[in-house]
């Protein structure tokens, strides 16, 4: 006889069955039931009323992100609907009740630093949600027991699960989104988000890929290639725009990947994006790999010329040894890396090319690495990420006779060392550049702005600069970047065709009044409604109809009550 824990439910819809009744048959079964009156019973005077402290929605939420900018649009998602539901984020985490952990499964480091939060948040009584790709890729980890995980094409029930969570109940969702069968990039484009930098709007234009390379674990997370349609890739971006953004990154697992099982390409998409991108604005694209964009070069080309789109492009090469590659299976040799480099700085004068390297992958030998060393000597990449292997469980390299700690840490040194050998912003002092201003440094001392090469120019740190396309003499270069100082006699062009939205305001909720406890509107898609708290947003128009775009409805945090006149 089959044990009642033989079948395991994959999503909370999973409890309700065929044979249960539907919402209208239980509406319709109300109607009739007569209530029956009670009798008042009067207080005692010793007799105190108990509210619940425990109502979901009320509470304080701190989240931390690890991990690539992917990682960091997921958790932007996850913050606008907290915030659109009621939560409060905070910055603080010792005073919030609730922390929301979105790790990243690439490195070691990144792992054991989201374990140790985990520990920690445990140690201080805090609820704990966690989310990203080291719990949809190992949810059965000793240390995710008993909590609540968001997978990584769930984030737009991030509501359900934190509500339950606060409850103190363990909800698990990992499903995958498909529509007839064909996987899904993910969660819709359309859903609230509150932007790190309002002046910056990520966008995935696809989740997974279509390597299986033997070291990675966010193939285990992500999965395979699921691209975005471009219509909905460009409201995204219109919609950015319409809220005060500047400059937008693509961002994916493979950006030059984009579209294969959607029957488009990379370039199709950026012309269409290009098209929304007002004058001043910039587009940045984000990391490919050279197998999928060795067809499209001339194309790229064209578009890297595009005076609103960065000349800047991030292809890893890892190893400049085409037996490493071969066991790493990266699905190219040195050469193809080579023919994607040396094309677009020739057709792109000036282009930044960014690259990542592994050191000490299993069976790497010295003369593998030599050649690493001479690529790097050859091209003086001037954005280098050097990475030293670590094992990740489950990986096929994690089961390949390893390269000694000390080697790989030696390897790391040399490698470091040499790209510290060289400034590759020396020449450009005395340059008048443009540069659009989005962020500031760390130290707090400037503005950080970059040009048309994506290459960091840090100017004073002026309100009038920020988002603002501005003219600079370089006076100074650095290793990581350039100083420059404003043409007096120019003038800041501002490039946003609205103004920004506040840090911490919520994107996708336009045109917002207060209404006795309520939000007045104005939706921005079709779907908008449902987006603005997902899964527990419900519309009761006249006639049971649907909202068309441009409309507006007066919003509660759980509830949408009735049209409201424009």
């Amino acid at each position: 006889m089959p044990s009642s824990c033989d079948s395991l439910m994959e999503d909370i819809e999973d409890m309700v069955s065929s044979s249960d009744p539907t919402p209208h048959e239980r509406q319709s079964a109300r109607k009739s039931i007569i209530p029956r009156a009670r009798k008042k019973k009067e207080l005692m005077s010793d007799e105190e009323l108990q509210a619940d402290s425990l109502i979901p929605g009320t509470q304080k939420i701190w989240m931390k992100t690890w991990g690539c900018s992917h990682n960091n649009s997921d958790g932007e998602y996850m913050a606008g609907q907290l915030a659109a539901s009621g939560y409060k984020m905070t910055d603080d985490p010792t005073e919030a009740d609730v922390w929301l952990l979105n790790s990243c499964t690439v490195k070691n480091p990144a792992e054991d630093h989201f374990r140790n939060s985990i520990k920690k948040a445990q140690e201080q009584q805090k609820k704990v949600v966690v989310a990203g790709c080291v719990p949809q890729a190992q949810p059965r980890m000793d240390y995710l027991k008993g909590l609540s995980i968001i997978g990584v094409q769930q984030i737009d029930r991030v509501v359900e699960v934190v509500d339950e969570a606060v409850k103190g109940h363990s909800v698990r969702l990992l499903g995958q989104k498909k529509d007839g069968g064909r996987r899904l990039g993910g969660a819709r484009l359309d859903l609230p988000k509150i932007r790190k930098n309002p002046l910056i709007e990520i966008i995935s234009i696809n989740t997974g890929c279509l390597n299986a390379c033997t070291y990675c674990k966010t193939k285990h997370a992500r999965g395979d290639l699921a691209s975005y349609p471009i219509e909905e890739l460009v409201e995204r971006a219109r919609q950015s725009f319409q809220e005060g953004v500047c400059e937008i990154w693509l961002t994916s697992e493979d950006t030059g990947a984009y579209g294969r099982d959607i029957g488009t390409d990379l370039p199709t998409l950026l012309w269409r994006l290009v098209e929304e991108i007002p004058e001043g604005a910039m587009l940045r694209l984000g990391m490919t790999n050279p197998p999928y964009i060795l067809e499209h070069l001339e194309e790229m080309a064209k578009i890297l010329n595009h005076p609103r789109v960065y000349a800047f492009l991030h292809v890893p090469v890892q190893s400049a040894s085409d037996s490493v590659l071969m066991d790493m299976k990266r699905e190219y040799c040195i050469d193809d890396f080579k023919r994607v480099v040396d094309f677009l700085k020739e057709r792109v004068p000036g282009v930044t090319i960014a690259t990542d390297i592994i050191c000490g992958f299993p069976g790497e030998t010295e003369e593998d690495f030599e050649a690493t060393i001479d690529l790097v000597k050859a091209y003086r990449f001037p954005s280098l990420f050097i990475n030293q292997f670590y094992p990740r469980p489950g990986t096929p390299a994690a089961r390949l006779e390893q390269v000694p700690a000390h080697v790989k840490k030696q390897r790391t040194k040399e490698l470091s060392q040499v790209f510290h050998s060289y400034n590759p912003y020396d020449h450009k002092v005395g340059e008048r550049q443009h540069v659009l201003v989005t962020e500031e440094s760390f130290d707090s001392q400037y503005y950080v702005a970059h040009n048309k090469y994506y290459e960091q120019v840090l100017v004073p740190k002026r309100v009038e600069f920020k988002g603002k396309m501005i003219v600079v003499d370089v006076y100074e270069a650095g290793k990581h970047f350039m100083k420059g100082k404003p043409v007096e006699e120019s003038k800041p062009f501002t490039p946003s065709i609205a103004m920004p939205l506040q840090k911490g305001e919520v994107s996708g909720l336009l045109q917002v009044s207060k209404l006795q406890g309520y939000q007045c509107v104005k939706l921005q898609s079709i779907n908008h409604c449902e987006s603005i708290i997902p899964a527990l947003v419900h519309w009761r128009g006249k006639n049971n109809t649907t909202p068309k775009k441009g409309s507006f409805v007066h919003v509660g945090y759980r509830s949408v009550l009735s049209p409201s006149p424009s």
